[in-house]
């Protein structure tokens, strides 16, 4: 990703790098800085009289604050009024200077950068650390000896570094750092409600989603619950799958699976860190882990693919499906290894063409997380 970054810099373009808190962004882009030994102005949107500074900001006013410098680092840009306007000033205005700005909610700052930055920037997202990044720092066998530890804690890179204080860590930040964008919002009237969608998200990992039935459980019409689930989304705490539906008369067409960004999130949401021996939702827990670390895997490699589960009314399932160039690859997650006589439902072979059809287990997943 730094390298990715450093090749964008001085093209005339506002950098955006987004990601949810805690995921390394203000740290890569300091690394890179360093690295670079450019003169910097760093200022942070969480801090008052910053928003207060660049509310209203013009362009003479940019300049004399800027000085000599030539990059501008805005860290939680999402949080100052305008920042779209603020960028696109000095992306035309003082072109010699690089902005570059990070954001912990896509809704606040692509909804602030989208109009006054159209054709002004590029943009980068920033994950929890992914399977392949672990697999570079400490290898293939150390991951692989880690992976429950994985499915119970994730891995937020304060996660990875903090060996004994991993639970401690995760609450905190499943309680504080996820949520603290959100909760600013007017859309949030109800942090209890949204405590209770999440639960019950959690708890469905891996089934299909019905907002009227979350409605249900938690005492909200679908229309609320649909909402806060769509900011959940853009505050990258969790993804969507849709199903596949293009041939068979039976499949389920709008259905939807949700999946949480990182399993440590989820497990504390449930507030359940037990080790997966006897654990009733290990299977939930190992499907969570692949579709998150593949969708990391296909973000950061900048891969074109259009990703799916498969269903028909009569309960015939495929867990993933990725489409790549026009192709198909179908996919069953199995934690146990025993299980190995997985028979994908002939109606979908039938009916699409598929390209290949893998059952994924803890022997071959490093395949699956690394691999096109």
């Amino acid at each position: 990703m730094g390298n990715r970054l450093q090749n964008r810099l001085f093209l005339g373009k506002a950098i955006i790098l987004l990601g949810p808190r805690q995921s390394g962004k203000t740290t890569l882009v300091k690394m890179l800085l360093r690295q670079m030994g450019e003169r910097v102005l760093e200022l942070n949107g969480d801090e008052p009289d910053v928003r207060a500074l660049l509310d209203g900001c013009t362009s003479t006013r940019l300049r004399t604050l800027l000085g000599d410098r030539q990059l501008l680092f805005i860290d939680e840009a999402q949080r100052i009024p305008d920042i779209g306007l603020t960028l696109k000033l000095v992306t035309d205005q003082i072109p010699e200077v690089q902005a570059i700005a990070t954001g912990s909610s896509s809704f606040a700052l692509n909804e602030r950068t989208a109009e006054p930055l159209t054709g002004r920037k590029f943009e980068f997202m920033l994950y929890p650390l992914s399977f392949a990044e672990l697999v570079a720092h400490h290898g293939l066998l150390e991951e692989k000896r880690l992976l429950e530890h994985r499915l119970l804690y994730g891995s937020y890179p304060e996660i990875v570094t903090s060996a004994g204080m991993e639970e401690e860590l995760v609450r905190l930040l499943a309680g504080s750092y996820l949520y603290r964008d959100l909760l600013t919002l007017e859309q949030i009237k109800k942090p209890v409600l949204l405590e209770k969608i999440l639960r019950a998200l959690a708890l469905q990992v891996g089934s299909e989603v019905s907002f009227l039935e979350i409605g249900r459980l938690v005492g909200a019409d679908s229309q609320t619950v649909e909402r806060y689930i769509d900011l959940l989304e853009k505050a990258f705490v969790l993804f969507r799958l849709p199903a596949l539906a293009r041939n068979v008369r039976n499949e389920i067409r709008k259905g939807k699976k949700f999946y949480f960004i990182d399993n440590g999130i989820r497990n504390a949401i449930i507030g359940n860190f037990t080790p997966l021996v006897g654990r009733t939702d290990t299977g939930a827990l190992w499907e969570n882990y692949l579709v998150s670390e593949r969708f990391k895997f296909l973000a950061n490699t900048t891969t074109d693919a259009a990703v799916y589960f498969w269903r028909t009314a009569q309960q015939q399932e495929i867990d993933y499906i990725e489409e790549r160039q026009q192709k198909l690859y179908a996919f069953e997650f199995k934690w146990n290894v025993q299980k190995r006589g997985v028979r994908f439902p002939k109606t979908f072979l039938r009916n699409y063409d598929c390209a290949g059809a893998v059952v994924i287990t803890p022997d071959n997943y490093e395949d699956f997380l690394m691999s096109l």
